[in-house]
């Protein structure tokens, strides 16, 4: 549904160039929910942009392709390419990005934002039949048919969220991109989140992508999942065998410090900063982080592993 060939982004900043995401490569599956894991400021909203291609400045494709593998309205397949992908937006690809009240319109009712939304894509030719349709689809989502009339303030943090999602979704697109959907919430809002999300792609039996650096997002809702570090793709897997089987150091740290019921262990966070990606270093990008760095990890940058069932990591202990 979603591929993406080696694909590097940068930001064109007055002092230089911060090379936000570094030869990404991967593809997202039909039917499935891929989350992107990893440090704030590892390049996982960046890269959802790119996958998205909301590329503005300062951000640019410095190399590499996305493609989106969609189908017209007979059936023919299509392949949308960056710079192209923006003719299939909220159709074939949507975005729910971070944020609910920063990313509504503050004086405009939740229904008229459904109808600019999908008017500017796709026009709208009988109000009356496109609010009855938000309406019906509302209800199969659990929310109050009374959110349409209801300004963005005027909602809790939780519902905001849940109009966005719904937004996103009203097209049945093939493949839903979001970005740290459950941020700010409390547990119990963000329990309801993770429930709509995983419904509503059972319903459309389409393609999701989350990004969260809350590893029990991942765990609760995702079939695979990445893991970010320093704007590289380190770890790929089934999100059973990640859990159970890291093997990137980075992954197991991260892994580690979960808090589990009836753990009353210490738990330590990781050692150190991620590097500067104005500058990254030579090597490995957690060779000055990592408890079993060799020599060879601050010179030569590993090489990506098939490690079993789909399963790759990049990290020389592998070798």
């Amino acid at each position: 549904m979603l591929k993406l060939n080696q694909v590097s982004a940068q930001y064109n900043m007055l002092n230089g160039y911060v090379k936000a995401v570094d030869r990404v490569d991967f593809e997202v599956r039909k039917n499935e929910i891929f989350g992107i894991a990893g440090e704030s400021g590892c390049g996982k909203s960046t890269l959802l942009k790119v996958m998205y291609d909301l590329i503005n400045y300062p951000l640019e494709i410095a190399s590499g392709s996305v493609e989106v593998h969609t189908s017209d309205r007979k059936g023919v397949p299509v392949i949308y390419r960056n710079g192209e992908i923006h003719k299939s937006w909220w159709k074939d690809i949507s975005y729910v990005p971070q944020g609910a009240m920063h990313v509504m319109n503050p004086v405009t009712r939740v229904k008229n934002q459904f109808f600019d939304t999908i008017s500017k894509y796709h026009g709208v030719k009988n109000k009356k039949l496109l609010e009855h349709e938000i309406t019906a689809y509302l209800k199969e989502l659990e929310l109050p048919p009374e959110v349409l009339k209801a300004y963005p303030h005027q909602l809790s943090g939780g519902m905001r969220q849940r109009v966005l999602i719904a937004l996103a979704t009203f097209l049945h697109p093939s493949i839903v991109l979001a970005d740290e959907p459950t941020t700010a919430l409390d547990v119990v809002v963000q329990r309801g989140i993770l429930t709509m999300l995983s419904q509503v792609q059972k319903k459309l039996m389409n393609s999701m992508v989350i990004v969260s650096h809350d590893m029990g997002v991942h765990y609760q809702i995702t079939n695979r999942m990445g893991i970010m570090y320093a704007g590289q793709m380190i770890e790929i897997g089934p999100t059973e065998r990640i859990f159970n089987e890291p093997k990137h150091p980075y992954t197991k740290m991260l892994i580690h410090a979960l808090p589990r019921i009836g753990d009353n262990s210490q738990k330590e966070g990781i050692p150190g900063t991620p590097p500067s990606l104005k500058n990254p270093p030579a090597g490995c990008r957690f060779a000055a982080r990592c408890p079993h760095v060799m020599e060879a990890c601050r010179v030569v940058e590993p090489e990506r592993v098939n490690v079993g069932e789909g399963h790759y990591a990049s990290c020389h202990l592998l070798n």
